[in-house]
């Protein structure tokens, strides 16, 4: 997270520091006052125009504002659809699951029940944690290093950065955090590292519920799993019948480039976790996925009152309609995450003082900088050149790249020429301070 002092700003933003909140974020990371926003652009009060590289945190995969989905939005609403039903039967609910069923889960021979838990990520996984107790009858979860799950109490007691578990105020139990892909360097699998605590009596740490993982952990660092690491702790799961969770809520819907992250794993987590991006247009929206044999809820024992989002299903089913019929979307995801690699590579390369390192999978990558404070300096003057990006790991010590997926090409390369410029004026400034 960034944060940008501007004596300029500080008046445009003086209603927000005077009536909100101190938790507001975002708004002291981009201080301007937004007013529009068209596909991958936002243009704020004074009529500046920046390219987004941010995306709503992954919620806007396919743009601000998209046409083909806002079409179909505001024809549901002119003609009096259901807005809200709690997880009443509404037609378009039931035309989402059908398609979700036909476009995503058959295709990939995948068999799940869906579950509308609420409308943010966070509900997902506290639904996902609560089943998997549930079902099993154990209650300690097994989570990584650098993961995040959410806000809620649950989410946090599984999620690792220090900063947001102080928030919570009192003790998250219940979990045990376990060394990600190549957290502890090249030369040890932390696969066999998790199993060596499981078979060992003397370990301390039981047979937990479930497993829950990132692929991809964005928030964490843009730290990628193999495949192979991804691989052995399906296989550890199946051997010890612990149930695995799979947290793609910021990384799942084409992000990565494939619908959900894991595919190329060729891995079938238990459950599955979705939000973000999952209804297209920026509305709250959730899905838990859930193998059918777990489905094991008895009626309305976990509900919430804004769970059956209807105006959320309609940009949803358009979403999978428009872009999920065949495989041109991804293949289009994969070359940008291609030219994407390709100019952060060369960045590094030509600017050593970075002491950079790209990582990354699709269209969510970045540089990892080995100097304390410079990623956050390259996203403050990357904002005021005209490009929104933020910044990832638990020392915000990583430059973050999650541009809508629509994003053309002149957006893209104006958008990766920006980042450039903005290295050059940090490098010149410090040049001269030197």
């Amino acid at each position: 997270m960034i944060f940008i002092k501007s004596s300029k700003q500080s008046g445009k933003m003086k209603v927000f520091d005077k009536l909100e909140s101190r938790v507001r974020s975002y708004c002291r990371s981009f201080p301007t006052i937004f007013t529009k926003a068209k596909d991958y652009r936002l243009w704020d009060v004074d009529g500046k125009e920046y390219i987004d590289f941010f995306a709503g945190a992954g919620a806007l995969n396919y743009g601000h504002n998209n046409p083909k989905l806002k079409e179909k939005l505001i024809d549901y609403i002119a003609n009096d659809g259901i807005t809200h039903g709690l997880d009443m039967a509404t037609k378009a609910k039931e035309e989402f699951l059908k398609r979700f069923n036909e476009v995503i889960l058959k295709p990939r021979k995948m068999d799940y029940k869906v579950m509308f838990p609420g409308p943010t990520g966070t509900n997902s996984v506290e639904s996902a944690l609560k089943l998997a107790r549930k079902v099993t009858g154990r209650e300690l979860v097994i989570s990584f290093t650098n993961a995040f799950h959410g806000m809620t109490l649950g989410s946090l007691a599984i999620s690792g950065n220090m900063f947001k578990r102080d928030g919570a105020g009192v003790p998250l139990n219940n979990s045990v955090s376990m060394p990600f892909d190549n957290y502890m360097g090249d030369d040890v699998d932390t696969a066999e590292y998790l199993e060596r605590y499981l078979e060992d009596d003397g370990s301390g740490v039981a047979v937990p519920a479930a497993i829950i993982l990132e692929t991809l952990q964005a928030e964490g660092g843009i730290n990628v799993a193999s495949v192979e690491w991804l691989k052995k702790i399906e296989e550890l799961c199946k051997r010890r019948g612990i149930l695995l969770i799979v947290d793609d809520i910021q990384v799942g819907c084409g992000r990565t480039g494939t619908f959900f992250s894991f595919e190329p794993a060729g891995i079938k987590p238990d459950i599955i976790c979705l939000s973000k991006s999952i209804s297209g247009y920026g509305l709250p929206m959730a899905l838990t996925l859930i193998k059918p044999e777990l489905d094991k809820w008895e009626p309305g024992e976990h509900n919430g009152t804004f769970r059956g989002n209807n105006p959320a299903f309609i940009t949803a089913t358009e979403t999978l309609a428009s872009y999920w019929e065949d495989d041109t979307f991804e293949r289009q995801v994969q070359q940008k995450g291609e030219k994407i690699r390709a100019y952060l590579e060369k960045l590094v390369k030509e600017h050593p003082e970075l002491k950079g390192e790209v990582r990354g999978k699709g269209m969510m990558q970045g540089i990892a900088c080995d100097v304390e404070g410079l990623a956050k300096e390259i996203c403050s003057i990357a904002f005021k050149n005209g490009l929104i990006m933020e910044t990832a790991g638990p020392n915000s010590e990583v430059v973050k790249l999650m541009p809508p997926l629509i994003i053309d090409d002149a957006g893209l390369e104006k958008g990766l020429a920006i980042l450039e410029q903005s290295i050059l004026s940090l490098k010149k400034r410090k040049e001269v301070v030197a």
